[in-house]
């Protein structure tokens, strides 16, 4: 099968497709035929040499999937048939023709959902779900988004307006502000202007937020302390703006304030399993009524997944690039 391998760390170009020896599926997995790969945030982490797979893993990027079910390994007979659909989340391997996963990381995808456009959703709907745990959120409370308009904020503003949440989120420029608040965001402020922190508080009645999901660690954390309301919680799950910053120990006290950092990849099966039918229960529902849609911003050949690539890191992207087999 054809696969997009990396031939060592650097820029967009070092991704090349080849022909790679075709996965078979073993106890408790299931083989999918792969209609599209999510293009994540990590993927270009991994390539750049800062984030390998983990043991067992692929050595090709990949963090999910969508596709058909091709064939089913022992035990997995009784969750998945030949013929299903299915969307996955993956410890690597989605930049391929064919994957396994495990049955228990799968998902139906819904009749009226293209199949091709569900490949968004996996990995940014687990990361959301089991970050807004993390934070205990409650119905009522007040939730800040950074970066709504990426691939996990775009599940995030939905989702969380789903769970009844206020939401602000922060988008660059004003096409982008208003696409986001299209997802339902009730509040969405363009972080290209200066104080953030006194137009957060003023859309809050200057109590602040109750939880902010960040996706930029480093510089904005001095910032994000001071976003947040009494027994606020900030909820750490990207670094883009670095991996160090100075901690107010006593702003955090004053505000009573917790910090959390989460990671979905590294964690053990078992948990990953725990999160995906989380999803399957309380947030997958939400595509058959309506209150969650994939946001896809281009569908791109799995040839060209140097310029997929790219493409993420410009900022030029809204949701989530795809790559199609």
């Amino acid at each position: 099968m054809r696969a997009v391998v990396v031939d060592g760390p650097g820029p967009a170009e070092v991704l090349r497709v080849e022909d790679v020896p075709e996965p078979t599926p073993g106890p408790g997995d299931v083989l999918v035929q792969v209609s599209a790969a999510g293009v994540n945030r990590a993927d270009v982490l991994q390539r750049e040499g800062h984030y390998p797979p983990p043991p067992g893993a692929p050595a090709w990027p990949g963090l999910e999937v969508s596709g058909t079910v091709v064939a089913v390994g022992d035990d997995a007979v009784d969750r998945w048939g030949v013929g299903d659909r299915v969307a996955a989340l993956l410890a690597g391997g989605g930049y391929a023709e064919r994957v396994t996963v495990r049955a228990d990381l799968c998902l139906p995808v819904p009749d009226d959902l293209p199949l091709v456009d569900a490949a968004a959703l996996p990995e940014a709907v687990a990361t959301v779900w089991s970050n807004l745990r993390a934070a205990h959120l409650a119905p009522g409370e007040t939730l800040l988004v950074h970066g709504g308009s990426g691939g996990v904020g775009s599940v995030a503003v939905q989702v969380a307006r789903a769970l009844g949440t206020r939401v602000l989120a922060t988008a660059g420029g004003p096409d982008r502000v208003r696409r986001v608040a299209d997802l339902g965001a009730d509040v969405v402020l363009d972080h290209r202007e200066d104080d953030l922190v006194g137009r957060v508080r003023a859309a809050t009645d200057h109590r602040g937020v109750d939880v902010v999901l960040d996706v930029l660690g480093g510089r904005a954390l001095p910032d994000n302390l001071r976003l947040l309301a009494d027994g606020g919680r900030l909820v750490v799950i990207g670094l883009q703006q670095g991996r160090r910053a100075e901690l107010d120990l006593g702003l955090l006290l004053a505000r009573r304030a917790s910090v959390v950092g989460t990671t979905l990849r590294s964690r053990p099966h078992a948990q990953k399993a725990a999160i995906v039918d989380g999803v399957a229960r309380h947030v997958w529902p939400m595509l058959t009524d309506g209150r969650l849609r994939p946001v896809v911003h281009e569908r791109v050949p799995l040839d060209e997944a140097a310029r997929a690539h790219r493409m993420l890191e410009a900022g030029e992207v809204f949701g989530k690039v795809l790559l199609v087999p």
